[in-house]
């Protein structure tokens, strides 16, 4: 009995040391940043892993000012909450229908979604770039939300489906009785049922689109289109980089992620763990 005691401390004692040391290579980075971001140019090439001698709040002005960060900042946040609602909302009733109803094809659907989680969107960027300008999408938010809404929807219907399966069907029986139509049943009854999964793709979703630099560098080409991470290049030039201003555009751009993820984190847990379950 000691024996399996002792075993289970030094697994605990074993798993705590290995998650201190994995959230230290996830902080160390960030502390980095944070701090060269008050940093005059000259202290970051000198001690780039010290302490600012001052803080400069002017470098987030400057960064803000410099890089028309306010632009960039209107951009990406349009593309985000647009990207992250058209997926909740087709990806919710795509799931609910493919869980809920038996029809012809209906496994088949469910199984070209999943071929989309295995295939990235990536590799078919040039007849999606051919697509995009015969319809007129290139250079347009309108058309970098429906590259993101195409690339999120395969995730958010493969959780949400799980979500739809572990609801007892009784609750809507009795909607129905009451006279529900099924799209009541959905939106009334089903959709605050799972507010946690909601929450969990709605996270993902909103993560990848405010960092991703790969679709708007390729489809966007308009300077006033640029959302962040692009916006950010406006740091390197051909001999020289503006390491503090940069860092500074950094903490500038994490700070909605962070933001929205202290605001749902109970949410956010809760539909991994719920996730787990039904699974």
């Amino acid at each position: 009995m000691d024996k399996l005691f002792r075993l289970k401390t030094r697994e605990q004692l074993a798993i705590q040391v290995l998650l201190v040391a994995y959230a230290f290579v996830v902080i160390a980075p960030l502390a980095v940043a944070f701090f060269n971001s008050f940093k005059e140019l000259g202290q970051v090439y000198r001690d780039p892993f010290g302490l600012p001698d001052t803080l400069s709040w002017s470098n987030y002005v400057e960064a803000w000012t410099q890089a028309s960060f306010g632009i960039y900042f209107r951009n990406s946040a349009i593309v985000a909450a647009a990207s992250v609602f058209f997926t909740l909302f087709f990806g919710s009733m795509a799931a609910y229908v493919l869980a809920r109803y038996e029809f012809r094809g209906s496994k088949l659907v469910f199984v070209l979604f999943l071929t989309g989680l295995a295939i990235p969107l990536r590799i078919a960027v040039i007849p999606l770039h051919v697509l995009m300008r015969e319809l007129g999408l290139l250079d347009s938010l309108v058309g970098l939300v429906l590259v993101y809404v195409a690339s999120s929807l395969p995730f958010a219907v493969f959780v949400l489906a799980s979500f739809f399966r572990g609801i007892n069907r009784e609750i809507e029986d009795a909607a129905r009785v009451d006279g529900a139509t099924p799209f009541q049943i959905y939106r009334i009854v089903i959709l605050p049922l799972i507010k946690p999964a909601l929450a969990t793709v709605g996270i993902f979703t909103f993560v990848s689109v405010w960092n991703d630099f790969f679709f708007p560098l390729i489809f966007i080409t308009s300077d006033h289109l640029r959302t962040l991470p692009v916006g950010l290049s406006v740091f390197f030039s051909e001999f020289s980089i503006q390491w503090h201003l940069l860092f500074a555009g950094l903490i500038i751009m994490m700070l909605p992620t962070i933001v929205a993820f202290l605001l749902a984190s109970r949410s956010f847990v809760q539909g991994l763990t719920m996730g787990a379950v039904n699974e």
